[in-house]
């Protein structure tokens, strides 16, 4: 027997084969709850490839049974059914089969009866072609249509992703997890947003939400990414940094705006005159202004609000070296400070204008310190979270659920407590979010191992 070779001692910096290289996040399996409608829908279903089954029983009874009834009864005509039913089950290939099994049966009842060439036979026969035919036609055209719809789901949903990139499970001292629920149907991301940036003295943080819901609010969410992205690592200061949020929000919008406002010029006319006839009052009517034009009178396209929209957000900046948070608040929802069993509303004692509204004040931006230990834990969130709604039309009562399981489970990892919080909103909304939601949870596990390169 061979001598067993020791293992062979390894050189600094050297990996095993199985051992992920450093910073490597490791790949998430996706959750029940992270699938597609579509994906979900699927899951509860019985086996389709078992339910074709069924039209083959069906055309072997149908068969047997004419074969057996009275000369009188006909059930040949019912073989149709099995065709149709197959469509909704299976591919074109196998309704198709099937079809041709059908009128092989009509075919077998035809010989075994009356004979082929009767014309009640031929006209069954004929009209079971006829139909099949339409039946298959319509089952690939209906095939067609559902490898175009993955297509384009696969290259919204990949476009989706590189909009929200996932945060990273660990930069510098901090572990991160968040969730997203978007409102529309098989879409990914909506109106809320988050991103996680390095820089050469900690991390920063930006949690956001855009006016509305939904996909048409993705502009608005990927200018704001985009922007914080581009310059988290290059203010050393947070004033500095909203501030710049702040002006390329609001110069994408006035943009926006002004080439909605020259079309709407040049495509609707006198359309102006009539939002100033509006304004001002039918003349001679006694009416108040904004009434509009007398009754038969035409109509005014609907209102314009693109200068009106904003983002409200929340950003931070966690030193590495340090026990404090700094954030600067604009409109947001105040994030959760976790410290042991406590739950504590971090308040700012000024909340500044939403993005894209900073024009409004001529104060800076005011950044504002919170103690932020070793241990504690930060719950960001959005507007859609604590505005979900129970059956009774209450509100999620956000602040209550985090101190209940913190009490219950104070040392479970952000990712359980987000998972649970996810399925507990859920809960309260019957499954269904009429807004955006957003969850990231930060905690400080001590101090970083070295910079880590902006992201």
């Amino acid at each position: 027997m061979p001598l067993r070779q020791p293992p062979r001692e390894r050189r600094p910096g050297e990996r095993r084969p199985d051992e992920p290289r450093p910073g490597a996040r490791h790949p998430r399996a996706r959750h029940p709850d992270d699938r597609r409608p579509h994906e979900r829908r699927r899951s509860w279903a019985p086996d389709r490839r078992a339910l074709t089954a069924v039209p083959l029983a069906l055309i072997v009874v149908i068969t047997v049974v004419d074969v057996l009834a009275p000369p009188d009864i006909h059930l040949g005509p019912l073989l149709i059914v099995a065709p149709a039913l197959t469509a909704s089950l299976a591919g074109a290939r196998a309704t198709t089969v099937v079809a041709l099994l059908s009128l092989a049966a009509l075919t077998v009842i035809g010989i075994l009866r009356d004979g082929l060439t009767t014309g009640n036979h031929e006209t069954q026969l004929g009209a079971l072609l006829a139909v099949s035919a339409l039946i298959v036609a319509l089952r690939v055209l209906r095939d067609r249509h559902e490898r175009e719809l993955a297509q384009v789901r696969s290259v919204s949903e990949a476009a989706q992703r590189v909009l929200l990139r996932p945060l990273p499970d660990r930069t510098g001292p901090l572990h991160l997890a968040s969730f997203y629920l978007a409102a529309e149907a098989e879409a990914q991301v909506g109106g809320d947003l988050y991103a996680a940036a390095r820089t050469v003295t900690g991390t920063r943080l930006l949690v956001g939400d855009v006016r509305g819901k939904g996909l048409a609010s993705l502009g608005d969410a990927a200018l704001l990414l985009g922007a914080f992205r581009a310059a988290a690592h290059l203010y050393p200061d947070l004033p500095g940094l909203v501030g710049h949020l702040d002006g390329s929000i609001a110069w994408d919008l006035a943009q926006l705006a002004e080439q909605q406002r020259v079309q709407r010029e040049d495509g609707l006319g006198d359309r102006p005159r009539l939002r100033a006839f509006r304004r001002a009052g039918p003349a001679g009517t006694g009416a108040p202004p904004g009434t509009g034009p007398p009754e038969g009178g035409p109509t005014d396209a609907p209102a314009d609000d693109s200068g009106e929209s904003f983002i409200t957000a929340v950003v931070l900046d966690v030193p590495d070296d340090g026990t404090v948070v700094r954030l600067v608040d604009c409109g947001h929802p105040p994030p959760l400070l976790l410290h042991g069993d406590r739950v504590t509303a971090l308040e700012p004692r000024r909340t500044s204008p939403p993005l894209g509204l900073g024009e409004l004040v001529a104060a800076p931006y005011v950044v504002e310190d919170f103690p932020f230990l070793p241990g504690d834990r930060l719950l960001i969130y959005t507007d859609g979270v604590i505005e979900a709604r129970d059956a009774e039309r209450r509100f999620y009562p956000l602040s209550e659920r985090v101190a209940e399981r913190t009490a219950a489970h104070p040392s479970e990892s952000p990712a359980a407590l987000l998972l649970h919080l996810r399925r507990d909103l859920l809960a309260h909304a019957g499954g269904r979010l009429d807004d955006d939601a957003a969850m990231v949870v930060v905690e400080r596990l001590g101090r970083s191992p070295g910079p880590e390169p902006a992201r």
